[in-house]
């Protein structure tokens, strides 16, 4: 028997059935369309934790005050002491490789307007974040170094602060805040960043010079942390142990005593937050993939069922000269013709379902043409092997039995 003829008769038997064809295929759909709705969500958050790194800067290395080592006394960063403006100064005097540096220190208080109050974060850092960040100014201008040395009581805010400061697209240069009852003077306000990798909205700040939190705010001498962006060309692993051995001598760290801080390129920050969420992807997509196994399983269990039904027709197919192979063929290529319908309506399930998760609920996803050939390849594939058993049984049977069958 030809292929074609062979196909014809395949889905003729499945008509014959349309409810049940439907029912049995409804695994595979949603096996499919799970597995690349899953592979796309996980797509689209590590597209999104890519680009939010991305826009905290190139070639940047974190230094953070605290060891990073858990235990029984350790502290918060923001009570750790062990970093200092001074740290800072020396790392950009004697090593090499360093454009910009920042130090920082954040807290966070109500800031008042002459309209309204604001809960936000105030972000101490040095003359050179924007640098450091490519973070353009949308109006105004940022602090200079002159305004760090002298702790000036100047801020500039980020847009969302702004907005709920004095409105939204409002240019508000020049005007007073309040914060924690003393004035700052308005220079500034920053284009937009939307969130960081953490999920922190970047642009819910106000950046002040660091000396003005240490000596107006929290009236501390310490710092959290130092932000640095490397010179062109210059390997960020390098530089981070070349900071670390200079703040292991500067700091008088012996030899197996822990680090009193942490070095981290954001390099390394991004291959582990990109790896963690290739992992979780995959591991969603593979518990979705249990779908499609159960939905095997049931093609296989209809197609049992499909040859006890079709017992006699077996036979009498097979006494007026049908080869056990075309009989084989017949079901086999039921089973096949199951498993794709299920896998292409499932493709497109899935594509309307990553569509839907982006548009109704605001998450980034992003359709992988790998998980969709790979989703549809192993639906056929299940065709084929679920599909086989009971093709087998049904080339078996002996004509005679078959006919007497009741």
């Amino acid at each position: 028997m030809s292929p074609f003829m062979t196909l014809v008769i395949a889905l003729k038997a499945l008509r014959r059935n349309a409810m049940r064809t439907a029912l049995t295929a409804l695994g595979m759909i949603i096996g499919v369309a799970a597995v690349i709705v899953m592979v796309a969500i996980g797509n689209g958050a590590r597209s999104s934790i890519e680009t939010r790194i991305q826009s905290a800067g190139s070639n940047i290395v974190m230094v953070s005050a605290g060891s990073g080592q858990f235990g029984p006394v350790r502290q918060g960063q923001g009570n750790t002491t062990t970093l200092t403006g001074d740290d800072a100064e020396a790392i950009k005097s004697e090593v090499q490789g360093i454009r910009y540096l920042s130090p920082g220190v954040n807290t966070r208080t109500q800031v008042v307007s002459e309209t309204a109050n604001w809960g936000t974060q105030i972000q101490g850092t040095g003359a050179d974040l924007t640098a450091i960040r490519s973070w353009a100014l949308q109006y105004g201008a940022f602090f200079t170094e002159q305004d760090v040395t002298r702790a000036s009581k100047v801020a500039v805010l980020g847009s969302v602060a702004r907005d709920q400061l004095f409105g939204a697209g409002v240019d508000p240069t020049g005007a007073v805040i309040r914060v924690r009852n003393q004035p700052f003077r308005v220079i500034g306000v920053l284009t937009s960043k939307g969130q960081a990798a953490t999920g922190q909205d970047q642009d819910d700040t106000i950046v002040v010079p660091y000396t003005t939190v240490q000596k107006k705010l929290l009236g501390q001498t310490h710092i959290q942390n130092i932000t640095i962006s490397a010179d062109d060309g210059v390997a960020l692993d390098g530089l981070s142990t070349r900071i670390a051995d200079f703040l292991r001598v500067r700091h008088q760290i012996g030899a197996g005593e822990d680090d009193d801080f942490m070095v981290r390129s954001l390099e390394e920050m991004a291959s582990v937050l990109t790896s963690t969420t290739t992992t979780m992807t995959w591991l969603l997509a593979s518990i979705a993939a249990v779908s499609l196994l159960v939905g095997g399983i049931g093609i296989m269990n209809i197609m049992l069922v499909s040859v006890t039904e079709r017992t006699r027709e077996i036979g009498l197919r097979l006494s007026v000269g049908a080869r056990d192979r075309d009989v084989l063929l017949q079901f086999l290529v039921e089973a096949i013709v199951l498993s794709l319908a299920g896998g292409l309506i499932g493709i497109g399930l899935g594509l309307a379902g990553s569509f839907a998760v982006t548009y109704f609920m605001q998450w980034p996803s992003v359709v992988s043409p790998g998980a969709v050939l790979l989703s549809f390849g192993c639906a056929a594939a299940i065709g084929v092997f679920f599909g086989f058993y009971p093709a087998r049984k049904a080339a078996s049977l002996d004509p005679i039995e078959a006919l007497r069958y009741e």
